[in-house]
């Protein structure tokens, strides 16, 4: 195993279906992809830019989402990632007991939701953000601070590289509608939690029923899938989650549940 590997990333690579023989952490994150990355949608171009990352945390996320979730009346960034922590049974930052869970940020982007969820998980604790865009883990490695129980890893977020029940907790924050099968990457989360493990997503509220095929042509004109109030929690209640609840907001929603 090469010596460069920081902790948590060894830690990451043991939590792996198929750990690589030469691990490849030369940009500062484990880069399971190479070339062999898929052509991205026009939607997933966006985020895969190398001009997003730099605004990504302090203008597009705060200004686009908060205003997605109602701003002024929706909760900021800072109550969304102590709501996050809450539901996935994590703690908050500045408690003396944090749990030493083994967390999981998919499409986890420049890691601002990533090191947020690391604020709740004690030093024994990992929290791995997953993505397959390189500039935005490039963007995640810069802002993580040295000695945090957070590591990265370039992968498939629909064929996600890890273990069965590897994870005590799963995040997806505004990346399921995104996904090309986003049913398909719901069943590799599920597959990777634990029992009695927490899985949230934060995505896409459809507020109005729309026809189904003016909702397929947004999807293959642009990649981007606009769900309806009882499409996730459905899909969450029929893979046998307990617990489903659910927050809404004008045009995003929040999902949580308990994997049985």
């Amino acid at each position: 195993m090469s010596k460069t590997l920081r902790d948590p990333a060894e830690r990451a690579l043991e939590l792996l279906r198929e750990p690589p023989g030469e691990p490849d952490v030369s940009a500062g994150y484990l880069d399971l992809l190479g070339a062999a990355a898929k052509s991205p949608s026009l939607a997933q171009s966006v985020m895969e830019s190398t001009f997003l990352p730099r605004i990504y945390e302090k203008v597009w996320r705060p200004v686009g989402f908060n205003l997605a979730k109602g701003w002024p009346l929706g909760p900021d960034s800072a109550e969304e990632h102590a709501m996050a922590r809450d539901w996935l049974g994590l703690s908050q930052p500045g408690y003396a007991a944090r749990p030493p869970a083994t967390v999981l940020d998919v499409a986890c982007g420049p890691g601002n939701v990533t090191r947020a969820l690391a604020a709740g998980v004690g030093p024994a604790g990992l929290v791995v953000g997953l993505d397959a865009s390189e500039t935005m883990l490039s963007r995640a490695v810069a802002d993580t601070a040295p000695g945090d129980p957070v590591t990265y890893v370039r992968g498939d977020a629909v064929d996600l590289p890890f273990r069965d029940g590897a994870f005590d907790a799963v995040s997806c924050f505004g990346a399921l509608y995104l996904f090309d099968d986003p049913w398909t990457a719901l069943d590799g989360m599920t597959r990777v939690l634990r029992p009695g493990g927490h899985l949230i997503i934060l995505t896409s509220r459809r507020p109005l029923p729309t026809p189904r095929l003016g909702a397929e042509l947004l999807r293959r004109a642009t990649g981007f899938t606009a769900f309806g109030d009882r499409e996730v929690t459905r899909a969450l209640t029929d893979r046998g989650y307990t617990a489903v609840r659910q927050r809404r907001y004008p045009l995003m929603q929040v999902i949580a549940g308990r994997c049985s």
